[in-house]
């Protein structure tokens, strides 16, 4: 080696050396203040220069990785490089995953990466004060609670001291994240951690905080807790009184569930927003696969829009989505071929077999009784044989679990009981019944030809080779009553678990059913968020990906697959606007509405442009109404208006005052959009945008030949030409129809909910006689027969007191100021191509001041 080379190799050892020691510096200071210790220490300036270039490098390494991609607030400056070989908590967890069967590539270093660059997105512990705000997006099941340990490791690596989780709105899922929590961070290095909550036991205040966050307590500290009000108070007031030694504490709050009561709520949102301004060192990350609500917070309002950082997690290798079991449809430039229409694993719930599993009232709730109909019959029985296969391939995950899911209420949860038993113990019997196995043989055979094993790696089980497990299966599988007033709770710590579990929320957010592989779900629900947080289906399904099903209505698989389309659109928005120069202060990504299911709940939008989509086939109808005469008397106005618009333009007309009816055939689409115009709807109607209809008709009539005559009718009770009556022109006049309203626990003058409008007959009051008969799909069907590109808009008229009858307790009377005039809307399915009218809803950034960068100084003079 020559003089040069070895000169070079000398300052090479040096750098390194030196490296090692700005990265032990890193630990107590900013990567500034330790380049300044460097110098301090008197090392060489071109050491220290290399060293600060080093250093550079790695963080632009961190900063371009190509997943998970983020948008960022531009000033904030990246300390956090990855882990170093003096770290405990991260390098547990790895071993803990490699263990368990994760594999090295591509899950493990995925999920250092991802990890790496939230933490790299974190303030450093010894910044004097901050208040940092993200979001993480991920996916329903997808390793969102591995990914945010994974994070509160690296930090406790860093010195960050108190970590607050907010683990949902359930015991169920405060525990289970407890429990992994304890497992992965606090077992492998218990000297390193105090906890202020346990398996058991929420939050309690502690005596002596000095215990916790005094300087003689190097300990990082544990806190998981439920979004409860009462507990989010007692952990605030506990905080205030600890302040003195919170000053310098480094503190990192985990929202996991972040769309869940977070959001526009009166009390958890300002609570989680106290125990924020309580800690001068805080960052706040909320975890969710349903980002809808958060993103579309007010970003310039004091509350917890992500400000800093939106980080979009990708989507794991073998995860099942929304998409996967579902399909979607093609966004905006795909090739329609090209789109997945996902895996053949959905089964129909016929529509008629749905009030033998669910209430079909509030008062039918407690006397319940369900029925085990054929298709949950033959869900039970798909599930222990799936349970018996993969006891026969031996692979997987050890639990087995089926879900049931039809109501919220908890004494319906508990009237399954018994028939599941009985079932149980009945199929038991019948294992030796030729005519049994002969059913039992052929839903297997039938399934296993609808989704073939080999398809997804795995080994074709066949009948023969499961029934000899099936009676072990029978007698080990227990049913569940899984809600918040149960003892009984799924409990997948103490051996192999089959369990038919039936719940409601506390089984539909954040909890993970383990070896879940059949579902039976009927529940209706109103949001995307909702309903994306109710399919604990998704996940991962290894060593059993062909074997998984769900059993459900055709409206709600087709609700599901909308979902799929909204999510993936979505998702491609985020990814579009992470490739561009943005920041979260102008991140504001387009959410496309259905008319059937709101975005989110209604308060969490208050700050959104709120629209909808295509209506096509659709039934609307009005039910929520404000009781104040000028908003009612503009509604007759318009009522009045388009009725006598139509006596004078209709091409034909049936009026049978007798029955209470009128109706005008052919009425010209002008009229009803002038009529749209006049009207109005209440915002809590977000399915029923006029705006909307009235683009989607003018969409259709010019692109299609379609909408462009309406039938209008007038639905009442027979005239009798006295008080009774209602006066829509000097000839035509009904009686008014009786519609009472739900009895609201908070009674408002500005909504009343009737709940329900047109009968089923109205939407064929425009239809041949027998029509009126049918059952509802049969209409629709009929209407598209007879009348393929025409609408119907029927017309209500509601006597303003509609006194409750004696026998609904859960009704009052409308007593509004004036009669109310209901509207309903029938809209032909499309022969052809739909004219959907696509708008979206996004945060409002009206109110975001943009600060823009100031060049005017590159061309002033030198001072």
């Amino acid at each position: 080696m020559d003089a040069d080379e070895e000169g070079r190799s000398t300052m090479h050892d040096e750098i390194d050396h030196e490296y090692d020691t700005f990265k032990a510096l890193v630990r107590s200071f900013t990567p500034a203040d330790a380049i300044k210790r460097l110098e301090q220490m008197g090392i060489d300036s071109d050491v220290v220069e290399r060293i600060r270039e080093r250093h550079q490098q790695e963080t632009l390494r961190i900063e371009e990785l190509e997943e998970p991609k983020s948008v960022v607030q531009g000033n904030r400056e990246t300390w956090y490089v990855g882990p170093e070989k003096w770290d405990k908590c991260w390098p547990a967890i790895e071993n803990i995953l490699r263990r368990s069967g994760w594999p090295e590539e591509p899950a493990i270093r995925t999920l250092d990466e991802s990890s790496t660059r939230i933490v790299s997105l974190l303030d450093h512990p010894k910044v004097k004060k901050f208040s940092t705000r993200g979001l993480v997006i991920g996916y329903v099941q997808s390793g969102k609670t591995t990914n945010f340990t994974s994070v509160m490791a690296k930090a406790a690596d860093r010195d960050y001291k108190l970590f607050i989780v907010l683990a949902g709105v359930h015991n169920g899922l405060r525990r289970q994240t407890q429990a992994r929590l304890e497992q992965q961070l606090v077992k492998p290095n218990p000297a390193s951690w105090s906890q202020l909550t346990g398996l058991e036991n929420d939050f309690q205040p502690q005596e002596n905080p000095a215990s916790y966050f005094g300087k003689n307590n190097r300990t990082h500290v544990l806190c998981v807790v439920k979004k409860n009000a009462t507990v989010l108070r007692k952990l605030a007031n506990w905080l205030a009184k600890a302040s003195d030694y919170l000053v310098d504490c480094p503190a990192l709050i985990i929202d996991d569930e972040a769309d869940q009561a977070t959001v526009a709520t009166k009390s958890i949102n300002p609570l989680i927003r106290k125990i924020i301004d309580q800690l001068p060192k805080s960052a706040y990350i909320g975890y969710t696969a349903s980002p809808f609500a958060n993103l579309l917070i007010d970003p310039s309002a004091a509350d917890l829009y992500p400000k800093d950082f939106i980080v979009n997690l990708p989507k794991p290798v073998g995860h099942f989505g929304t998409e996967v079991l579902f399909g979607r449809n093609p966004l905006d430039g795909e090739d329609p071929e090209e789109v997945d229409d996902g895996h053949d694993m959905i089964r129909s719930i016929p529509e008629d077999e749905v009030p033998c599993v669910r209430p079909t009232s509030k008062a039918d709730t407690e006397n319940f009784e369900p029925v085990i109909t054929d298709t949950l019959r033959d869900a039970v029985d798909y599930f222990w044989m799936a349970t018996a296969a993969r006891r026969v391939r031996g692979t997987g995950n050890i639990h087995n679990t089926m879900l049931i899911h039809t109501s919220v209420k908890t004494a319906v949860h508990n009237s399954f009981k018994r028939p599941l038993e009985r079932l149980r113990e009945r199929t038991a019997q019948l294992l030796a019944d030729p005519g049994e196995m002969a059913r039992m043989r052929d839903l297997w055979d039938l399934e296993c030809k609808r989704v073939s094993a080999e398809e997804f790696g795995e080994r074709k089980v066949t009948f023969d080779e499961l029934k000899s497990e099936l009676p072990s299966v029978l007698e080990d599988c227990r049913i569940v009553m899984d809600n918040y007033a149960s003892e009984d709770r799924l409990d997948y710590e103490n051996g192999p678990v089959v369990a038919i579990a039936v719940g409601g929320n506390t089984l539909s957010r954040g909890l993970t059913l383990e070896g879940l592989s059949v579902s039976y779900f009927v529940r209706a629900v109103s949001a995307y968020d909702t309903l994306l947080q109710m399919g604990r289906w998704f996940g991962f399904r290894n060593g059993y990906a062909d074997l998984p099903r769900i059993w459900m209505t055709d409206e709600l698989a087709g609700w599901f697959r909308d979902l799929a389309t909204v999510e993936s659109e979505m998702r491609r928005d985020v990814e579009r606007y992470m490739t561009e120069d943005v920041t979260p202060l102008t991140f504001a990504v387009r959410m496309r509405t259905h008319p059937a299911l709101r975005v989110t709940a209604a308060a969490k939008m208050r700050d959104a442009v709120t629209a909808a989509s295509s209506y096509g086939g659709k039934r609307l109808q009005t039910h929520y109404f404000r009781t104040d005469a000028e908003w009612l008397c503009k509604n007759i106005e318009a009522a009045r208006s388009l009725v006598a618009a139509s006596e004078e333009v209709a091409v034909r007309k049936r009026n049978s005052p007798e029955h209470g009816r009128h109706l005008y055939l052919n009425v010209p689409h002008e009229h009803v959009i002038e009529f749209l115009r006049e009207y109005n709807f209440h915002d809590k109607s977000p399915d029923i945008d006029p705006d909307l209809i009235i683009a989607y008709i003018q969409k259709r009539v010019l692109t299609a030949g379609s909408l462009g005559r309406w039938n209008i009718a007038i639905v009442g009770n027979p005239a009798t030409d006295g008080d009774d009556d209602f006066n829509f022109t000097e000839e035509v006049a009904v009686g008014r129809v009786n519609r009472a309203r739900l009895d609201s626990e908070s009674p408002s003058q500005d909504v009343v909910d009737i709940k329900t409008l047109m009968s089923r007959r109205d939407a064929a009051v425009d239809l041949t006689d027998d029509a009126a008969k049918l059952p509802e799909k049969q209409i629709m069907e009929a209407r598209q027969k007879e009348l393929p590109d025409t609408g119907l808009l029927v017309l209500y008229p509601i006597d303003k007191i509609s006194d409750a009858s004696k026998t609904k307790k859960s009704r009052k009377p409308l007593n509004a100021d004036e009669h109310v005039i209901g509207v309903g809307m029938v809209f032909p399915a499309p022969r052809n191509e739909d004219s959907t009218v696509e708008k979206y809803i996004s945060a409002d950034l009206s109110n975001v001041w943009i600060e823009d960068e100031d060049l005017s100084v590159l061309d002033g003079e030198d001072a």
